[in-house]
């Protein structure tokens, strides 16, 4: 049975994953174009902020941070009216504006807020965002190629990330990473549709993604992401770099993952002195299941606490919520959910 999301307070981040109707792959250069042009006018108009995404031939992730409901709220009938117009047409926008006026020329402040509030309610919300997303995709994919039905396979999947610098670069990285681990590309860059290629060639909507991981470390400030957007590539380039190029898969032991790659002799050394424990770095070079069924990622100390306030969802003897991350030294990184088999798979 799929486990409900972990939902939390305040600004949260989330990472969302769905698959096409029997992992088709059916998606595309054009399918990918329209999907990513279709995010970006739902990001602008929920409010939301796709830090980093990833869209594949049979399913996309998506790096979201989902903001804090309070602020949603406290949205004016400028703001609502502005976002109208990222996703409606201007004769939409007018019609709402014209009604908002009728409104106030008759003083009646809840008639005012019972048209807002159709927009509003469904603006900051990542269960509404994700709707959107893959309704109004799978109805243009259906009209475009004569067919119908469903196109994706149950609903999203959804992993709590803690705002953490660390944490969110080690996600990021893991979704834009995807093409290559698929063995797609050979360089990030040259996959148009994730993240990081997309702020390398100028989006703004990529940069301020990417800006907003390293200003939460306090090394950049997320308003300045243009201005800073060269330190903003400099260090996530490094850090892909160091974590994608790395060819070795798992300890060279019977049963274990292949290489990608030949190593020398001196490498071979360093992961012996390591006990064969991957690096963050080499199993991000995998598909790692708790990034996708972990349920919530962070520090011991963040999934213990989200763990506490959802404590009815989990049965009488579970007694604590984080759980250590195996086969790979992840630097104390925790998870919600303790995964049985293969948590790692090779591409």
């Amino acid at each position: 049975m799929r486990q409900a999301r972990i939902r939390e307070k305040g600004l949260c981040y989330y990472h969302c994953l769905s698959r096409v109707v029997d992992r088709r792959f059916i998606l595309g250069p054009n399918e990918k174009e329209f999907f990513v042009s279709l995010m970006r006018k739902l990001e602008a108009f929920h409010g939301m902020r796709v830090v980093t995404y990833c869209v594949m031939s049979n399913h996309f992730h998506l790096l979201i941070e989902e903001p804090d409901s309070e602020t949603v709220a406290q949205l004016d009938a400028d703001t609502v009216l502005k976002r109208i117009g990222f996703l409606y047409s201007s004769q939409t926008v007018q019609s709402v504006r014209d009604e908002l006026e009728r409104a106030r020329v008759s003083c009646s402040d809840t008639w005012e807020n019972d048209i807002l509030d159709r927009y509003r309610g469904r603006m900051g919300d990542l269960a509404a965002f994700m709707k959107d997303l893959k309704q109004r995709f799978s109805q243009w994919y259906n009209r475009q190629n004569g067919r119908k039905g469903t196109l994706w396979e149950d609903r999203y999947k959804s992993v709590l990330v803690e705002g953490d610098a660390r944490v969110l670069t080690t996600m990021a990285a893991y979704i834009d990473l995807n093409p290559v681990r698929a063995g797609m590309v050979t360089k990030v860059e040259d996959y148009r549709w994730c993240g990081y290629a997309s702020a390398l060639g100028g989006n703004k909507w990529g940069r301020r993604g990417l800006g907003r991981i390293l200003s939460s470390s306090g090394q950049i400030s997320g308003r300045l992401y243009e201005e800073k957007w060269g330190e903003t590539a400099r260090l996530y380039r490094e850090l892909l770099y160091q974590e994608g190029e790395v060819r070795l898969l798992s300890a060279p032991a019977e049963g274990g993952l292949k290489t990608k790659a030949g190593f020398s002799e001196a490498q071979v050394e360093k992961e012996r002195e390591q006990v064969w424990q991957l690096t963050i770095a080499q199993a991000l070079r995998c598909r790692v299941r708790y990034l996708t069924d972990g349920a919530v990622l962070g520090s011991e100390n963040f999934v213990n606490t989200v763990f506490d306030r959802h404590r009815t969802k989990f049965g009488k003897r579970r007694r604590s919520g984080a759980r250590a991350m195996r086969e790979a030294d992840w630097g104390g990184l925790c998870v919600l959910r303790d995964l049985q088999g293969d948590v790692m798979v090779g591409q």
